[in-house]
């Protein structure tokens, strides 16, 4: 199975400091939706892996959580496409759990539910945590410069030719339809 791997918040939605509590909170950041449909359309499985330690922050509850990604995926199936599943660590860093991203607990129970490896996926994020999950998993990151991503490029000191840098998700898109 083709998937490709997409952190949330800063790629697929705008980022807040503050996090994302609930629906009305939950921005697109302009491309994305359309972005996600025309992976789905060329065949990719589209898999959701974010951090959400709101939870244990008691920011949002679950059926917040639940509310945003339910409209996530409205959207995309709006515009065509599919999301197949969304996985979340709830936990704080602190808990040093074995899924908070870059831990890999969110992409092996990706692997456990769709009975495959995710190696060789493409893994869209902006932050480290998203490249080093990326890297442990062996997919092949991206990082977008929405987001958290322009920090954490100047972080890396990365360029374009050690790693794919792009814009957005949209840009992301391209790269992924290109190589595939």
């Amino acid at each position: 199975m083709n998937f490709v791997i997409l952190d949330r918040d800063g790629v697929i939605n705008a980022d807040s400091p503050d996090y994302i509590k609930g629906v009305a909170e939950w921005q697109p950041i302009p491309g994305s939706i359309d972005a996600m449909a025309r992976l789905s359309q060329a065949g990719f499985e589209l898999v959701v892996a974010t951090n959400q330690s709101g939870l244990s922050r008691g920011l949002f509850d679950l059926d917040d959580l639940e509310a945003i990604h339910q409209h996530m995926r409205e959207l995309v199936e709006q515009a065509g496409g599919r999301i197949g599943a969304v996985f979340y660590c709830p936990h704080l860093p602190e808990d040093h759990c074995k899924c908070r991203k870059p831990a890999t607990g969110l992409l092996d129970a990706a692997e456990a539910e769709y009975g495959c490896s995710v190696a060789g996926s493409f893994l869209v994020g902006d932050s480290l945590k998203d490249i080093q999950l990326a890297r442990r998993k062996g997919c092949i990151p991206i990082l977008v410069l929405s987001g958290n991503g322009m920090a954490t490029r100047a972080a890396l000191g990365v360029t374009a030719d050690e790693l794919h840098v792009v814009d957005d998700l949209a840009a992301a898109t391209r790269v992924i339809l290109d190589e595939q």
